[in-house]
């Protein structure tokens, strides 16, 4: 039944339900709604969210919102430009937030620390992300850096530019970092083959790689936990 959001009962009311009872009552359709402010003719804003959320696979799960482009966003009747912004705003926010919680915590020797951090920034992406995060004396983090956006493939990754980038800012200690957008982190050879190359060589350089962590989707493998290196 399509209706207005005025001719909904007070009770069932995005705003209304929210303000009497907090937020978490919501379902994740009135609290995209509450977003969305507004319907389109013969829909209500609470509809609109709902036919949003069903876009992907039907679940309704708000984690669709994080893989919806703008063209599929604006495919929706009543969503434009401007709000289809908004939901991919507001999918990247809650992904700042997890990352920034996750730091409390942070801890460049524990592997399940580094993968927590870096989790719902990378388990979402639909391609590899190979980051260089570059570490000081007493193991604090310098710097983060994206290598490559791709396969990560040994022929592709340089290390003269991983230490170039590394001697530049004086780093003592490295930690290579990439995602699995199939979601399962199980090192490949080439994965393998990558990190006994640049381990190698920091050896030479005395620069040492003191992890390689692949990030799956709500899992990880450290491969200096696995022995691999």
């Amino acid at each position: 039944m399509n209706y207005t959001m005025k001719e909904r009962p007070k009770e069932l009311r995005p705003y209304e339900r929210c303000l009497e009872y907090g937020p978490s009552v919501l379902s994740n359709a009135e609290l995209l709604a509450i977003i969305l402010r507004t319907g389109t003719e013969g829909r209500c804003s609470t509809q609109l969210a709902e036919n949003i959320l069903n876009l992907k696979d039907k679940s309704g799960n708000l984690l669709n919102i994080l893989h919806l482009s703008t063209a599929q966003l604006t495919s929706v009747k009543g969503i434009g430009k401007v709000k289809a912004i908004q939901i991919q705003c507001l999918g990247e926010i809650s992904k700042r937030i997890s990352k920034e919680y996750a730091y409390h915590g942070f801890s460049v020797q524990n592997p399940e620390s580094v993968a927590s951090y870096y989790m719902e920034q990378l388990r979402h992406c639909k391609q590899e992300h190979l980051y260089l995060l570059l570490l000081d004396t007493k193991n604090q983090l310098i710097k983060e850096m994206l290598l490559t956006k791709g396969t990560v493939n040994a022929s592709l990754i340089s290390p003269r530019e991983i230490f170039i980038e590394a001697l530049r800012d004086e780093a003592v200690y490295i930690i290579l970092l990439h995602n699995h957008p199939s979601g399962d982190p199980q090192p490949s050879r080439e994965d393998i083959l990558v990190t006994k190359r640049i381990k190698e060589v920091g050896l030479l350089v005395g620069i040492e790689l003191i992890d390689h962590i692949i990030i799956g989707d709500k899992s990880y493998v450290s491969l200096k936990e696995r022995g691999l290196f």
